[in-house]
């Protein structure tokens, strides 16, 4: 059999076992990615096969360089690397793809054990950037105003942002009117 007929035939068994299977992708006829753990979760990583012109006989690309691996440190994206490449090895002349995700998947503990289960939170020390010149000052958080508020604020003050003479004077006939003087009371009102 050609390496074209062995690469149809294990395309078809692909697609037979992986039906339904929402881990396994298939990017193109000859590029296949499977996805191990959960959305989200800091342990999961895509495992990438891509076969070259003579697959099987020659041995398929691995790549654990993904997007979605961003988040899987160095020494694990080079042990699952070894791991794959280890199975590669043993299997070359056949067909590998199926063997391969199954053989990451039942030792999946063991290749991504370096990896931490929750993202590394990073702290950020200001001493340290600002050479120490900050320690006892704390950073004041500035009012927030609204669109409206701020219009107010400016039909208040004058061009120099103060505030007009005067501003603080009570009304006098306003005062006047709650002091309860003597109310006027007019004559000769309007005629009936």
């Amino acid at each position: 059999m050609s390496s074209q007929e062995l690469q149809e035939e294990e395309l078809e068994v692909l697609h037979s076992i992986y039906e339904g299977d929402d881990c396994f992708k298939e990017i193109d006829t000859t590029t296949f990615q499977y996805k191990y753990g959960e959305n989200g979760d800091h342990r999961s990583f895509n495992l990438e096969l891509l076969w070259g012109d003579n697959y099987p006989t020659e041995p398929p690309t691995v790549n654990v360089d993904t997007f979605y691996n961003k988040h899987i440190l160095p020494e694990v994206k080079e042990k699952i690397h070894t791991h794959v490449k280890e199975q590669i090895n043993e299997l070359l002349d056949m067909a590998m793809t199926y063997t391969i995700f199954e053989s990451v998947r039942e030792n999946l503990e063991t290749i991504i054990s370096d990896q931490p289960e929750t993202a590394p939170i990073v702290v950020v020390d200001d001493k340290s950037s600002n050479g120490g010149a900050q320690e006892g000052k704390k950073k004041e958080k500035k009012e927030q105003l609204s669109k409206n508020q701020k219009k107010k604020l400016y039909d208040k003050v004058n061009s120099r942002g103060e505030m007009p003479r005067g501003w603080d004077w009570v009304d006098v006939v306003k005062h006047l009117c709650q002091t309860g003087g003597q109310p006027s009371t007019e004559k000769g009102g309007a005629n009936s």
